[in-house]
């Protein structure tokens, strides 16, 4: 990266903190349905994508922690392996939706495929824990998103029982504000450029440049 993003990276890392947070009240709540420990990594295989402020701050600590050698080499060779995997599964959802397959349906179903995350150890591990994305903090809790409820399935939380629940769309909101200061900040001629998503594989293998970012003046007709 060739721009400084310091001020709205501490502006994401403070709503990582808030959910943190969110994550331990909950847990202490109900201490026996939050299963999560050490060596247990279901969340590890979930397809998720990642906004552009959570992929260019995870590409970012990688960068640091990574920045060459045999380790770096290794899991860029998974993040790759890991991509593929993902091209292929999303053509064939976007197949199923031109073929009039209820999305709702499709998504279900890409709720239940497992990729191994590119960023999994050998010692099954995650190699940015301190740095990993809002949806790895909050996988053991339960979530809402679309007023739709989730939870893992290693979890003690009982379907039809109340629980404290996590609103998943307002925490995209914030994202997306985030992603929008980046796409203000470099005065990038691609408007829709904070609406990007990605997986953690991509967000690892790309290059957060200029040139990708598409900073400059905005020109008409380039958007």
């Amino acid at each position: 990266m060739t721009q400084d993003f310091s001020e709205i990276f501490a502006k994401y890392e403070a709503l990582v903190a808030d959910v943190d947070n969110v994550f331990k009240r909950v847990q202490e709540a109900h201490p026996e349905c939050v299963t999560c420990e050490k060596g247990c990594s279901d969340c590890c295989y979930a397809v998720f994508d990642l906004s552009l402020v959570e992929a260019m701050y995870l590409n970012h600590r990688f960068g640091q922690k990574f920045s060459f050698g045999p380790e770096r080499s290794v899991i860029v060779e998974r993040a790759d392996e890991t991509d593929r995997k993902l091209v292929k599964l999303k053509r064939q959802a976007h197949r199923d939706v031109q073929n009039g397959r209820d999305a709702e349906e499709i998504l279900q179903d890409m709720g239940r495929v497992r990729v191994r995350c590119p960023l999994l150890g050998e010692t099954d591990g995650c190699e940015l824990y301190e740095y990993r994305p809002i949806t790895c903090r909050l996988y053991g809790i339960p979530t809402a998103i679309g007023g739709k409820a989730h939870s893992c399935g290693k979890s003690a939380f009982l379907a039809g029982k109340q629980y404290p629940t996590v609103n998943i769309d307002r925490i995209h909101e914030r994202l997306a504000q985030l992603s929008l200061e980046i796409r203000d900040a470099v005065h990038s001629r691609f408007s829709e450029l904070h609406t990007v998503l990605v997986p953690v594989s991509m967000a690892l293998l790309t290059t957060y440049d200029d040139a990708y970012l598409g900073a400059g003046a905005t020109a008409k007709g380039n958007e």
